[in-house]
């Protein structure tokens, strides 16, 4: 699998064969925690898909995922996240189950239907 920087906002990955890799197209991009929210995201929504894919005999080998996101304030946070499929293979019928297939991922879920979070300073 490979994760591709795409800007400070915005990432795409792509399942390669292969360890995984974090790639920039400049030296001094830094994979912030924005970045590893994304990344979590796309992989959660890349692995759905590509099992599904499998069960349904589709070829998902040029399957990518690009993650955009935008910021909020009081309180600074991530305030709306777009998550774009390119899957250039999948027939246009299978669109609508692809897309159903994708909101199947756990971490989708999490992030439509916030949890609660608790901070606490252990003794």
């Amino acid at each position: 699998m490979k994760i591709l920087l795409l800007s400070d906002e915005r990432i795409r990955l792509e399942a390669n064969a292969g360890p995984l890799t974090i790639e920039a197209d400049r030296p001094d991009a830094q994979y912030s925690p924005f970045h590893m929210l994304a990344s979590a995201l796309a992989t959660c929504v890349l692995s759905v898909l590509a099992s599904w894919a499998d069960h349904a005999n589709l070829d998902a080998s040029s399957l990518a995922l690009e993650v955009e996101w935008r910021f909020a304030e009081k309180p600074h946070r991530v305030g709306a996240i777009d998550l774009k499929i390119i899957w250039p293979q999948l027939p246009p019928e299978r669109r609508a189950a692809a897309e159903r297939a994708a909101h199947l991922c756990a971490i989708h879920n999490t992030l439509a239907h916030a949890p609660t979070v608790t901070t606490e300073i252990a003794s």
